[in-house]
């Protein structure tokens, strides 16, 4: 079935221009902040994985295997994200994205709160993983419904020639977001060993709760999408036509199933990248030689340069294309990832700050920048949520959600030690599968003719 993937906004022509823009910045300002406090708390969590949770609440075991069972602990975030995607996705195509945007604000901050006041394995026992795993679930489930609902407010509120960079601000906010985690986490390292694991580690969760209250108040203040209320308003004008009174999910595999799969495949390798410098990555670092705090610090600085790349590469596929730019960014990430192995594994901090640059800020980002609107385009008004949702928390599990334990693995497979081969070699070929994706889709920016592709007649594709 073809899809027409530019809806117009009827009613949009009644607003006054000014108001328009206001809103639109108002709405991609809120967005990107809302996204950098949720994804504070979920990164903040993957980070407290690599260096504290595997002695405090798995401290009983052998340290190998209390990082691991801390990445395990890591993944039911990610498992869970599709969840949440499909149950938050479902009400955000329903009732729109605005609500459901306060309530994945409020879920996350909660979280983040209860898990800095957890006791540890020393104070209550099996209860305390237990109940670490339960708050990460939480955690993914808010995660599920929150990317797609601030990329599609800041898209659907942008012009039609820049919905890849309006869409690209509210993702760079999870690269803010690691920044935050990963500063805030790195200031408390610096006191000492003893201070840190005992109370220290938990001050960055607490202060979760007054970056929510600042984001729920921008949010409170953002106007509902207008392709949405316009889409809405299109379907009461035709109740017999109306797909609102639906199921967005049976609508979208009816509508657009294939497009799901190939979201998918062109997310893999990304979204790997980005998980296994945020957990692995640390780990590794340390591992070799260089100290808790300079890792941070490191990848603090590279997630500086993250925020202001991935705008940069969505904005140059407004110009020139999702596709090409994204093509571009498989192929320098299957060139670079072995001198950014290189880089890392040697001994000066210096280097391991180039090799973390040379992982997300250039080879993360060129794939992911285009993202949030190369998916979203792919799906109508009032599946788009859901759509976008389903399949980005889908590739997030399978391209993130286990990274670091596959990545551990491999290490120790090549012996252990600096030996990353396997590691890149893994990368490769994900680069590869995600090229296929991105190849075989349909080019949907707006202002560029639409490229032939092999699965052009495969039924759910775009015309």
């Amino acid at each position: 079935m073809s899809i027409s993937t530019h809806q117009g906004r009827p009613g949009d022509g009644d607003k006054d221009p000014r108001q328009q823009r206001k809103d639109s910045r108002r709405a991609i300002i809120s967005s990107y902040l809302g996204s950098t406090v949720e994804f504070y708390d979920f990164l903040l969590y993957a980070a407290a994985a690599s260096l504290v949770f595997p002695t405090l609440f798995f401290g009983e075991l052998e340290p190998g295997v209390g990082l691991m069972l801390s990445f395990l602990t890591l993944a039911a975030g990610y498992v869970a994200r599709p969840v949440g995607g499909l149950l938050f996705g479902h009400f955000g195509d329903k009732v729109g994205r605005k609500l459901v945007l306060f309530i994945t604000l409020m879920v996350m901050g909660g979280v983040s709160v209860v898990i800095g006041l957890l006791p540890t394995y020393e104070t209550i026992g099996v209860a305390a993983p237990i109940t670490l795993v339960v708050l990460r679930v939480i955690q993914g489930l808010a995660v599920g419904g929150e990317w797609a609902g601030a990329t599609l407010l800041a898209m659907e509120h942008s012009s039609k020639k820049s919905k890849g960079f309006g869409a690209s601000i509210a993702v760079s906010g999870g690269p803010s977001g690691a920044v935050l985690a990963t500063m805030v986490l790195g200031l408390f390292s610096l006191l000492p060993e003893d201070q840190f694991m005992s109370w220290g580690w938990r001050i960055p969760f607490l202060l979760s709760a007054i970056l929510v209250i600042i984001g729920l108040y921008l949010r409170y203040s953002v106007t509902e999408s207008p392709e949405f209320e316009a889409a809405r308003a299109a379907e009461e004008a035709k109740p017999e036509a109306s797909a609102h009174t639906g199921i967005p999910l049976v609508r979208l595999f009816r509508e657009s199933s294939s497009n799901i799969s190939l979201g998918v495949l062109a997310g893999l390798a990304p979204l790997f990248m980005q998980s296994m410098l945020a957990t692995f990555g640390l780990t590794y670092a340390v591992s070799i030689g260089h100290s808790r705090s300079d890792a941070l610090l490191m990848l603090t600085l590279s997630s500086v340069l993250h925020i202001f790349t991935i705008p940069l590469m969505a904005a140059l596929s407004d110009r020139y294309g999702r596709r090409p730019v994204m093509l571009v960014g498989a192929l320098v990430g299957g060139i670079m990832v072995w001198p950014m192995f290189a880089l890392i594994s040697h001994g000066s901090s210096w280097m391991l700050l180039l090799g973390f640059t040379i992982g997300n800020p250039l080879i993360q980002a060129v794939m992911y920048g285009p993202m949030g609107a190369f998916i979203s385009e792919k799906f109508t008004t009032r599946t788009r949520y859901t759509g976008l949702s389903l399949t980005y928390q889908l590739t997030a599990v399978l391209g993130a959600g286990f990274t670091p334990l596959i990545a551990q693995t491999l290490l120790s497979l090549g012996g252990g030690g600096t030996n990353t081969q396997y590691i890149s070699m893994l990368f490769c070929g994900l680069c590869l599968v995600s090229a296929a994706g991105v190849y075989w889709s349909r080019e949907t920016a707006p202002g560029r003719v639409p490229q032939p592709a092999p699965l052009a007649k495969v039924p759910g594709s775009l015309s």
